[in-house]
């Protein structure tokens, strides 16, 4: 049931983004970008802290104010650990909401400086070679998913862009296409 309801609750907060949301134009519009990621961390609470997982991210930014969007996402990383025969996959989806400072900084027109928030839950699947197997939201933790992001991206062209976005939970690079 937290399942269901969770994902009608995402479902309804994308259809009412795009409802708002502004086309991009030449004048500084941040919205119509399709983002994908890679990186390299953990969220935190959900595997064992001294290992990496290698993580992939996408999301859509729409305008919704000036200098600001609403992107949803998702988020997918695998742990593995052979000497517990344990296997980990975490899928945080959610909203991220970025603000730009590219007015305030003075920054030319090929760049972009942005501070974001994320908020949604996590999917976790566990995994042990005995065969025990749950679904659960969560990993003795909330099914709440935060994250804060300071992040730049330099455009290549007018359609591509490269970023880097740092984060309390994972930070990835990646290609922006607008």
């Amino acid at each position: 049931m937290k399942k269901a309801t969770l994902i009608v609750l995402f479902a309804l907060l994308i259809s009412g983004t795009n409802l708002f949301a502004q086309r991009s134009n030449s004048s500084g519009g941040y919205g119509h970008t399709l983002n994908l990621g890679l990186g390299l961390g953990g969220y935190y609470g959900y595997y064992n802290y001294g290992h990496s997982l290698p993580v992939f991210s996408i999301n859509y930014e729409l305008d919704v104010a000036r200098n600001f969007t609403l992107a949803p996402f998702v988020s997918f990383s695998t742990y593995r650990d052979d000497a517990y025969y344990y296997r980990e996959t975490i899928i945080p989806i959610g909203v991220k909401g970025t603000y730009y400072f590219d007015q305030i900084l003075g920054a030319g027109p090929n760049w972009d400086f942005y501070l974001a928030g994320s908020l949604g839950f996590s999917i976790v699947k566990e995994t042990w070679d005995d065969g025990y197997s749950h679904d659960t939201y969560y990993h003795n933790v909330n099914p709440l998913f935060l994250d804060l992001h300071v992040g730049t991206e330099y455009h290549m062209s007018n359609r591509v862009g490269i970023f880097l976005d740092l984060s309390t939970g994972v930070s990835t690079v990646g290609l922006a296409f607008h």
